[in-house]
This record gives C-alpha cells, structure tokens and sequence, in this order.
C-alpha cells in the first residue's frame, strides 16, 4: 500500500536566510558535545578513582549522548546546506527507533542518578551498602530493558503504515510528522504513543521526589557555605532536569489531533541540541573532584612533554 519511498525533510523553512549562521551554531554545540563526553569517558576509563557508581551513571549518560546526538544532528547540519533533504524510509524508520530508545532511556537514567544521589546525601554512612556493583549493574540494564519494552509496539506499529505523502515538515523522523503522513487514520495509534509516555511520567516523577528530599536534607546543612555549594549543584541539576523532562513531557505526553509543528520542531531543538550539550559540563564537569583531577592530568602531561622535549635536547 505504501507508495512513498524517501521523505523529505523541511527542516526550518522559515529561516532560510539564516541557514549559514545555524549551521555553525549547530555544528559548535555538536563539536562541544562530542569533546566533553569523550572527555568525560577518557577520565573515567584511565583513572581508578572515577570507578564509583556515580561516575558509571555520568559514563553511561554519556554513552548514551553521543548516540542520541548522532543519530539526529549530522543529518540536521547537512539539511541546513541542503533545500530540503531527503531520508530513505529504512533510515526513517532506524533514526526515529533510535532516537527514542535511547531518549527513553537516557530519561530513567537520570531517575537513577537522582536516586543516587538521593542515597549518597541522606544515607552517606549505608551508600556503598546500598548501590553495591550489583545494584547499579542491575539499574542499568532495568533502564535498557525498560525503554526497550516501552517503545517497542509503538514502533512496530507505526513501521507497518502505510505512508501517501513525503514531504516531513520537521528536521528528523520525529512520531507526530510520521503519523501525520500516514494514508490511514492513526488515532489508535496516537493513543497509544500516549499511553507508552508513562515511564517519561514515572521517572520525572522519581526526579522530582530524590531531588524534593535532597533540598530538605540540604537545609538541615548548618554551615552557609555548604548549603551555597549544595544548592548551586541541584540548581544546575534541576535546569537540566526541566529542560529535559519539560520539553519531552510537551511533545510526547499529550494527543496528536490536529497538531501543527513549527513550534514543537524549536522545542526539539532544546532535547536534540541542547541539553546534551549541557549535560556533561552540569553534571560532571562543573564537580570539584573532577576539577582536580583534570588539572592533575594536565600538569601529570605537561611535566611530560617537558621532560620529552629536554631529553630530545
């Protein structure tokens, strides 16, 4: 039934005389994205002292990051060089799966980071008691699994549609746009996208509850400065967290009927472009300990390269 064999990707339509100065906007967030997370994975991986659970947590965000920004801005850049960018309906159908299996997951994770933290602030002398190598291994694939299980009969379904019109007024192969160009009505399925959101509900939920509890500990905190410290930490972790939440909940958490989408294609912007960006610098990078550490390793190469370029000499 299907008679469409490519879409074409409107991107942003309405801004073609900024096409130039977007694509290297887009291109600086993706570099930036792309450098921190490595780094974020070299200094985990060669040094023993990130090889606790909350640094595991950070190395799997980050994993999940450069998929997820890889799966949808590449494509994004070279549709601003490009009137109109066409996608073959394989690579359709693989991005959105993607794209939303590892968006899935990466928002249970950050529930799991909050519990950790939950566990690591109000109950410091039971924390490695509690998120021992066996939990935190099970955590992780209860994630995987999860978001698996969860998008896998939307995703099955919207891949047997048939599709009548290819021409996509989005950037990337989102579910809205793909219902829309459907031959048949989607209704059932629209429902069911938005009854398969719940996990998106139940981990913002858990969020929201490790996070409330944390604030309450941290007021407890007798000294000024501790609290200052505490506070600047879950301020930043909270602005990630309704920058995430906030913009997926917006899209997926609500029916599809009669959507138009040039304002939901800016907000996608936030979750595709820039809160990974922001991810590895709030939630690893701006933390003391890895501060010292870093500067340890800078100062361990320039010593190096110093006595290398003596010897040479």
């Amino acid at each position: 039934m299907t008679t469409v064999t490519q879409f074409i990707l409107l991107g942003f339509p309405l801004f073609p005389h900024l096409s130039v100065f977007f694509f290297c906007l887009v291109l600086l967030s993706y570099l930036l994205t792309m450098a921190g997370n490595f780094l974020i994975l070299t200094l985990v991986f060669f040094d023993r002292r990130f090889h606790r659970p909350m640094y595991f947590f950070l190395c799997n965000l980050s994993i999940m990051d450069i998929c997820f920004t890889n799966t949808i801005v590449p494509n994004m850049l070279r549709g601003f060089l490009v009137d109109g960018k066409s996608i073959s309906l394989t690579s359709c159908f693989t991005q959105s799966y993607i794209f939303f299996l590892v968006g899935t997951a990466e928002f249970q994770l950050l529930a799991v980071m909050s519990y950790d933290r939950y566990v690591a602030i109000c109950h410091p002398l039971g924390y490695t008691a509690i998120m021992h190598r066996r939990v935190y291994l099970q955590l992780i694939a209860g994630v995987w699994l999860g978001s698996f299980f969860s998008i896998l009969a939307p995703s099955t379904f919207i891949m047997r549609l048939p599709f009548c019109f290819d021409v996509m007024d989005h950037f990337f192969c989102d579910v809205g746009p793909l219902l829309r160009n459907s031959c048949i009505d989607t209704t059932a399925i629209q429902m069911l996208v938005f009854a398969t959101s719940s996990p998106l509900l139940f981990s913002f939920l858990i969020t929201c509850v490790s996070y409330s509890i944390i604030i309450l500990a941290i007021l407890k905190i007798k000294s000024v400065e501790g609290r200052g410290k505490a506070f600047s930490t879950c301020s930043s972790h909270g602005i990630v967290v309704i920058l995430a939440y906030g913009s997926c909940i917006f899209m997926y958490s609500r029916p599809m009927l009669g959507q138009r989408f040039e304002f939901d294609k800016l907000v996608s912007v936030l979750n595709t472009v820039v809160v990974p960006l922001i991810h590895p610098f709030i939630y690893t990078l701006r933390n003391q300990n890895v501060k010292e550490i870093l500067k340890d390793r800078m100062f361990s190469c320039g010593k190096m390269l110093q006595y290398n370029g003596h010897i040479t000499v």
